[in-house]
């Protein structure tokens, strides 16, 4: 797969399924293109593999588009990536897997070529563990290569891609066109195109030549040339391009590679104990060339065990006390690589002995291993002294200027990297500069109130902050997903913000939608409404007068004190209708005054008789209130008092 990007990608910017937000494009390979994408349900990153639209019509390329979903997905192992999820959007077949910052196998190998026995083994331990996880499952990965070996930026190691992936009880043909990438097809596949877990050891036996040689054991012009070669051909030691490679690593390669299935591990599982053992076998650092030569001088033959004596080219093996037993399988690796290296002594001898006489120490840090020097990692996070100080003691010649840098990770003033990059093998005599922090480059984001989520996210993304995790959802006269506020920095940034760095985590609140309205409800029907809006109803219940709500209906939430949440409990405030007011005693009054008593309890009046409405409305100076009805207690505030009036 060929990592790439493009702003023109009509996905870019898309929300796959109600769920995805497509961010940017990270790889195009012949049959689906990966993005990277944030989950918004989960608010997390993920990758989203999506199938060429033009493939969408063939069924054959569809259903293996389902099966690498359904065959990784068989797999809990750390060293297998997740797929979460698999769907169908428009006219798009679509996984999702889970999202691993970092480069590939082949892009490492890429930018160093061939790499030490310690780093092949690691890396052959991890792909080893992982398709054992597979095996055991029933499934046969069947494209195993370095593009499908991904190496995250925290260490891990993972194999990716079953998109060809096949139960291994199915030793199914391929027909006519072959599956997977013909520089890693076993035998069996080119001329009879049957593949079993064999099928996958092959492939990791040319992988592990790969990287311990730093190319392919066969080259062509032509895909079939290679294909032919692999079919006729057996796969020669990567000791014969690089003779750095212990012995016991060419004949664990020369075993998983060997042209007859029944002669290669039979699984993954198999292939791994026997790393293994191989490691305990090549556990301690390779003397000198003098010292092994000294020792092979010095030491009486009878007393050379392969357990004491011999060099294991890069390390030297521990006793078996050690080591603890070793299987049948290392034995004879053991004995097989102890008769080449018994063979080779005598070339190693002879170049040493040239070596020195030419100027041994010339020769070691001129061409030899010598000429070389890893800068070390540990200089990150020092100061620029400490860390100048170390690397000139290891030999590496550093430049007296410093680069000035912007770093997320490392505080300002402490070392964030180095030119070369730290980690690297450099020739000796090459200058590195260190690389100061400058602390998070200043960034700006605009206003963020009032957007969906989703485009709340990417504006976020966009100015290379951090979304908080906990996104916070409250209730609010916004349509729900609406971004009602934010803060960084203990800062409101809700209408944007200038003072911000790269890396500085924002916190959203959004809204959760809108209360529905519960006034004149009854109460079932109230908590109905509530808790469908996603709020918890108290079985407890306050009650209070109203003038305007019927009694037993309902007239509000009680105050929460503070804004609402879903999953909140909320309690109900019950009518009792109006409140009730005592009758005033105004029996006697004259009816001006007696008008306003009225008034002010909140009563209303009504004339007894005509002889009353002619009394009040002609001469109210004079009338005299002469009785009412009711004439006295509690009633409803509004209630309306009957009053008769005389003229005095």
């Amino acid at each position: 797969m060929v990592t790439t990007s493009s702003t023109t990608d009509p996905l870019i910017g898309r929300l796959i399924d109600g769920r995805y937000q497509v961010r940017s494009r990270i790889a195009r390979g012949g049959m689906a293109t990966v993005y990277l994408a944030t989950d918004l349900r989960l608010e997390r990153r993920v990758a989203v593999k999506v199938m060429h639209g033009h493939l969408a019509d063939d069924s054959q390329f569809k259903q293996r588009f389902i099966q690498e979903a359904r065959s990784a997905a068989r797999l809990a192992h750390p060293n297998v990536v997740n797929v979460f999820d698999q769907g169908q959007d428009e006219d798009s077949a679509y996984l999702v897997m889970e999202y691993l910052p970092g480069i590939t196998l082949r892009e490492l190998l890429q930018e160093h070529g061939a790499l030490t026995p310690e780093q092949t083994i690691d890396i052959a331990e991890a792909v080893l563990a992982g398709l054992a996880a597979a095996h055991k499952a029933g499934i046969v990965h069947r494209d195993l290569k370095p593009e499908n070996v991904l190496l995250a930026d925290d260490g891990r190691i993972k194999i990716g891609d079953f998109g060809l992936a096949r139960a291994a009880t199915a030793n199914t043909a391929t027909g006519a066109a072959l599956l997977g990438t013909i520089a890693y097809l076993s035998p069996e596949l080119v001329t009879r195109g049957v593949a079993d877990t064999r099928s996958d050891i092959y492939a990791v036996g040319i992988m592990m030549y790969e990287m311990l040689a730093g190319e392919q054991p066969y080259k062509g012009e032509q895909p079939m040339q290679i294909a032919y070669q692999h079919a006729n051909d057996s796969v020669p030691p990567p000791s014969n391009v690089n003779p750095n490679v212990p012995a016991e690593l060419d004949e664990l390669v020369l075993w998983a590679t060997a042209r007859d299935p029944e002669e290669r591990p039979r699984d993954a599982r198999m292939m791994l104990e026997q790393l293994r053992d191989t490691e305990a076998l090549l556990h301690t650092a390779l003397p000198t060339a003098a010292t092994a030569i000294q020792k092979t001088i010095v030491m009486p033959a009878a007393r050379q065990s392969t357990a004491e004596t011999q060099v294991l080219g890069g390390r030297a093996p521990l006793s078996a006390q050690e080591t603890g037993p070793v299987s049948p399988n290392a034995a004879k690796l053991s004995a097989k690589a102890a008769g080449r290296r018994r063979r080779g002594w005598i070339a190693v001898v002879l170049v040493v002995v040239l070596a020195i006489a030419a100027g041994g120490a010339g020769w070691w840090f001129g061409a030899g291993p010598g000429a070389h020097i890893t800068i070390p990692t540990s200089v990150v996070n020092m100061t620029p002294d400490a860390a100048r100080a170390e690397l000139e003691a290891l030999g590496i010649e550093v430049a007296d200027e410093v680069a000035q840098v912007n770093s997320i990770d490392v505080p300002k003033d402490l070392v964030a990297g180095t030119d070369p990059k730290a980690g690297t093998s450099i020739r000796r005599g090459t200058v590195v500069t260190l690389q100061v922090s400058l602390g998070p480059a200043p960034t700006t984001i605009g206003a963020l109130a009032g957007l969906t989520r989703a485009a709340a996210v990417q504006a976020i993304d966009d100015a290379k902050l951090v979304l908080d995790e906990k996104v916070v959802e409250q209730f609010s006269d916004q349509e729900k997903g609406i971004v009602l506020s934010a803060t960084a920095r203990d800062a409101d940034v809700s209408a944007g913000s200038t003072a911000l760095f790269e890396g500085d985590t924002v916190s959203l609140v959004v809204s959760a939608g809108i209360l529905p309205t519960i006034a004149g409800l009854t109460p079932e029907e109230a908590t109905e409404a509530l808790e469908k809006a996603g709020l918890r109803v108290s079985a407890d219940q306050q009650r209070s007068y109203s003038d305007t709500v019927t009694k037993d209906t309902v007239i509000s939430l009680v105050d929460p004190g503070g804004p609402l949440h879903p999953d909140d409990e909320v309690l109900l405030l019950i009518s009792d209708g109006p409140e009730p007011v005592t009758i005033p005693e105004i029996v006697g009054l004259g009816w001006i005054a007696a008008q306003k008593q009225l008034a002010d309890a909140g009563l209303v009046f009504q004339y007894w008789n005509n002889n009353s409405e002619l009394l009040g409305k002609n001469v109210p100076g004079i009338a005299v209130v002469q009785e009412i009805d009711p004439p006295s207690g509690a009633v409803p505030k509004g209630s309306t008092i009957r009053v008769r009036l005389s003229a005095g």
